[in-house]
């Protein structure tokens, strides 16, 4: 799946209601259903909430359904930072049928008969009483285990030319569409977990004469940039088959879940009901600081902080959320990177200092105090 936000142009102050209130804000966890995109769910929400400022951490193609995260106001911020977070997804992949989009949206570009043994493994696999361990799978279907294996292992991933990705300043998707042919670099991904869920083997007959395609039922969580798409894809070149990927659904993106998730087509009340406050969605996705008074104004003015500013400081290198004393979001932060030769030359070890990344305006939610 793609990667990045859609986001309007923030406004100079705290977004105001029309009445004078304070707009919604914080992360909104969304059941997207299949059909519209990632965008229509942002310009449908923008106008339920009331809002300007919203965007989303990480793209949902149209076919798949399931958590979109989406940020509101000052979560906004939050976007590089939620995006980068691993996902998870159950995913069906059709084998024996390859389409132009590598997905079920896409124009079928070749179909084709199983090879007999890989039939045979399809068989074995629907008979078994549920999923197989792994020693299980490599015995009904070593070709398939063999598959699954090579995707694990895998650690760079060539994106599917359907892709929101840039070439030469043009989306790959429209150079796709009007005929040009699309050569995209590999990216580094992880696949942090594969599972074999589930298959069958599809109607009577090829599917080049109509029958139903055979399918695996697939669990996996990966890492940021890794498209499912391209799983089926090589899935299939793996087992000497076209393949395309005909259902997903992501169950988790980072910290947030499906089972966290609101439907769509919730009323207007219901949405802002749903909204997590800053802090505690911060606080659930990233490592939380604790400032003093004095910390957390320098914060405020984004000038560098010493440990003495935290009554909390940073457990580990990289980014974390700033709290005040009252739990408010006052930045994102990271300790600055150690420069050892000057380290080297003085004669005392010079004190950890910090740096804002992001600010955020007082206006933030209190409602919960997710680090006390």
């Amino acid at each position: 799946m793609t990667e990045h936000t859609t986001e309007s142009a923030p406004p100079r102050g705290p977004e105001r209601a029309a009445g004078g209130g304070a707009r919604p804000e914080g992360v909104l966890v969304v059941d997207k259903p299949r059909g519209p995109t990632s965008h229509d769910v942002v310009a449908r929400l923008r106008r339920a909430l009331g809002v300007k400022r919203i965007g989303h951490a990480g793209t949902l193609d149209p076919m798949a359904s399931g958590v979109l995260v989406v940020l509101v106001g000052e979560a906004t911020k939050l976007a590089p930072y939620l995006t980068a977070q691993d996902k998870r997804y159950t995913a069906r992949v059709a084998l024996g049928v390859g389409t132009d989009t590598l997905d079920a949206d896409g124009e079928v570009t070749a179909a084709e008969p199983l090879p007999a043994c890989l039939d045979a493994e399809l068989a074995a696999l629907a008979a078994a009483s549920g999923p197989p361990g792994d020693a299980a799978l490599a015995a009904l279907a070593p070709r398939i285990a063999a598959a699954l294996d090579a995707e694990r292992a895998r650690r760079a991933q060539t994106p599917p030319a359907y892709s929101a990705i840039k070439v030469a300043g043009q989306r790959s998707y429209a150079l796709a569409r009007a005929g040009q042919a699309v050569d995209l670099s590999a990216r580094a991904v992880e696949v942090r977990s594969l599972a074999l869920a589930g298959a069958s083997r599809g109607g009577p007959g090829a599917p080049a004469d109509g029958a139903a395609p055979a399918t695996l039922e697939l669990e996996l969580d990966v890492s940021k940039g890794y498209y499912v798409r391209s799983l089926a894809r090589d899935l299939g070149a793996h087992l000497d088959v076209p393949a395309h990927l005909s259902a997903l659904r992501r169950t988790a993106s980072g910290a947030f879940t499906v089972e966290q998730a609101v439907p769509l087509d919730a009323g207007a009340e219901a949405l802002r009901a749903a909204l997590r406050p800053l802090a505690e969605a911060a606080a659930s996705s990233l490592p939380v600081a604790r400032l003093t008074e004095h910390g957390a104004r320098r914060a405020r003015l984004g000038q560098p902080l010493t440990e003495a500013d935290f009554s909390a400081a940073p457990a580990r290198p990289g980014a974390a959320v700033w709290l005040d004393p009252d739990g408010r979001v006052v930045a994102l932060g990271a300790p600055e990177v150690a420069d050892d030769t000057a380290s080297e030359s003085a004669s005392t070890p010079s004190a950890a200092r910090f740096s804002v990344l992001r600010g955020f305006t007082a206006a933030a939610d209190v409602r919960e105090n997710p680090a006390g």
